[in-house]
């Protein structure tokens, strides 16, 4: 079993960040919540604090995670538990240096990108909450 965190960074503005995968990897081409794999010895809060840093050059602190939901979910080859948090506090601007695009979207639009299954299990949860 994988376990993830990902992450719901929320704008001023009330939208979610979505970043894509890129077409050469697992999944390529799919849209999802930015974050990764813990690593051994690692809590998922620090994991996802790294993850962001090295996704998407930004630092937050675990402080800022507040964590919303949880997925999981059987692909063919691997199972999933996917650990969703929201944070709306972060330093610099968000880039893109592992996804192949970013995009920054309303919870209510959030249905139309193609995405991995444990990402769209979120989705309607988060449509409550914001």
């Amino acid at each position: 079993m994988k376990i993830v965190v990902a992450c719901a960074l929320i704008d001023s503005d009330g939208r979610i960040l979505l970043s894509k995968r890129p077409d050469n990897t697992e999944m390529g081409g799919l849209w999802e919540f930015p974050g990764g794999k813990i690593e051994p010895n690692e809590i998922a809060e620090t994991a996802l604090v790294r993850e962001l840093r090295e996704e998407l050059d930004i630092d937050t602190n675990e402080s800022c995670l507040a964590p919303v939901n949880f997925s999981s979910y059987k692909y063919p080859e691997f199972q999933i538990l996917l650990l969703l948090y929201i944070c709306r506090k972060w330093k610099r601007s968000v880039r893109a240096l592992s996804a192949s695009e970013l995009k920054w979207v309303f919870a209510n639009d959030l249905g139309s990108y193609n995405m991995p299954e444990a990402n769209k299990e979120l989705i309607s949860h988060l449509q409550d909450l914001l």
